[in-house]
């Protein structure tokens, strides 16, 4: 990795000796022979590494290490000097110099500072550009729904984001669950911290409880060294324990003490380990008729239920259907109007037990089918193709003066805002048009 250095000294031939090493190695390097002369430079120009001599006529080293430090907190500053003391050293640290060089030193070791500070800088920019790729992936505003009871859905994750209490997300499998939890660790004080989850529906009970809560070597049969469960490893941050609706009772128990305590104890281990931890559950089972038939315990549901969220299947609230298949075309790099609006129609009155994954893997099979062409009801899937077929059809009578397509748009629309009560979107969702379309063919009657 390349950097840009600045190289500060009052000796010149210093100077001119540390850029020739540093520019072997590819660097943009910039010298200044004195400390006055290196702080004009530094404030016209960014630099990643600023090598500095501590003893100067005018400002000294100290003084253009608070000035960096001051104007670019991430710019690290390597201290020279010939004149070594302890005293000097612990200031220039307690300073934030990134490391203090006594003169004559090696060529090499201070090319190897460099290219530790350089990597670590790399390594910070890319974990912020990962944090902010995830706060934005996992942001309320980038998950898909304008309808009334996704709306309410979202008041109840900002509601309870930036408290510490549990969360129980219920809803059918492929509704989201994953991604309001996602949202909701994105949105609290734990953000910085690690999102660890863990499908309970995946492992059998001995792998479930070793996951959860690590396990010790030699613990059983294949443990060959110790390992850290997703409780200690989510420490500070959040664990997401998917279809906890489908852990074994005995795992129940184990999980109700740590939730309790915020201690677990790893498989034959005898330490106690504390955890601080903030749970959310999800499940699409219904836990209440299990508590009742005593395979999910009520101890374990009411430390669980703190805080239910409830995300509503697909089927009640259609009116989301033409942004989410917008958005799915967008996410596979197709334009909105490769979509036929019969197609959109007939997506919409589909039941969709399998819900917004569902769509997804439609609209992705509809685009491979569809290829360049257009995404017609031919390639819908059987079960929805037939909804196609049966729409009724409406009968035109045209005078012998002649019809305004327009004026028949204009009462169609009206019809449809008059019987959806106002509402746009189940308008759009009776013309078998997307909400966009719409707005767009009354912006365009309105001008004719």
């Amino acid at each position: 990795m390349f950097g840009k250095i600045l190289v500060i000294d009052n000796e010149k031939r210093m100077c001119h000796v540390i850029k020739a090493a540093l520019e072997l190695d590819k660097h943009d390097v910039e010298i200044a022979y004195d400390g006055d002369a290196g702080i004009r430079t530094f404030a016209n120009s960014e630099f990643d590494v600023v090598i500095t001599d501590l003893k100067m006529p005018g400002k000294d080293g100290i003084a253009v290490l608070e000035y960096v430090k001051n104007s670019s907190a991430e710019t690290e500053v390597i201290l020279m000097t010939a004149y070594a003391s302890a005293q000097n050293a612990v200031e220039a640290m307690r300073k934030g110099a990134y490391d203090y060089l006594i003169k004559p030193f090696d060529m090499i070791e201070l090319k190897l500072k460099v290219k530790q500070i350089l990597e670590k800088r790399k390594l910070t920019v890319e974990n912020v550009n990962l944090k902010n790729r995830l706060r934005d992936k996992f942001s309320l505003e980038n998950i898909i729904g304008q309808s009334e009871s996704m709306q309410k859905m979202y008041q109840m994750v900002e509601k309870v984001a930036t408290r510490d209490a549990t969360v129980l997300i219920r809803g059918e499998s492929g509704t989201g669950k994953e991604l309001i939890a996602q949202a909701i660790h994105q949105l609290s004080p734990r953000s910085e911290k690690a999102f660890i989850g863990v499908n309970c529906a995946a492992l059998t009970e001995t792998l479930l409880e070793s996951e959860l809560f690590g396990h010790e070597k030699g613990a059983f049969t294949g443990a060959e060294k110790q390992k850290r469960g997703r409780f200690e490893l989510a420490d500070g941050g959040t664990i997401f324990l998917d279809e906890v609706g489908d852990i074994s009772t005995a795992i129940q128990v184990k999980l109700l003490r740590v939730l309790q305590s915020k201690e677990l104890m790893r498989v034959g281990g005898e330490q106690i380990i504390p955890v601080d931890v903030r749970t959310i559950a999800a499940t699409n089972r219904n836990l209440e008729q299990m508590m009742k038939s005593e395979t999910f315990r009520e101890d374990l549901y009411y430390r669980l239920n703190v805080f239910p969220i409830f995300i509503p299947p697909l089927r009640d609230h259609r009116e989301d259907i033409p942004e989410l298949i917008a958005h799915f075309l967008k996410k596979n790099e197709q334009p909105e109007h490769k979509i036929d609006p019969r197609v959109v129609s007939a997506l919409m009155k589909y039941h969709w037990p399998g819900n917004i994954r569902e769509l997804e893997n439609i609209i992705e099979r509809m685009i491979i089918l569809a290829g360049d062409d257009t995404i017609t009801s031919e390639i819908l899937p059987p079960q929805i193709r037939g909804i196609v077929d049966t729409q009724p059809s409406i009968s035109l009578e045209i005078p012998d003066s002649g019809i305004s397509i327009a004026k028949v748009e204009r009462d169609l629309i009206n019809n449809a805002l008059k019987k959806a009560g106002g509402n746009k979107s189940k308008a759009a969702q009776l013309l078998g048009i997307t909400r966009r379309k719409l707005y767009s063919m009354m912006e365009r009657l309105n001008r004719e």
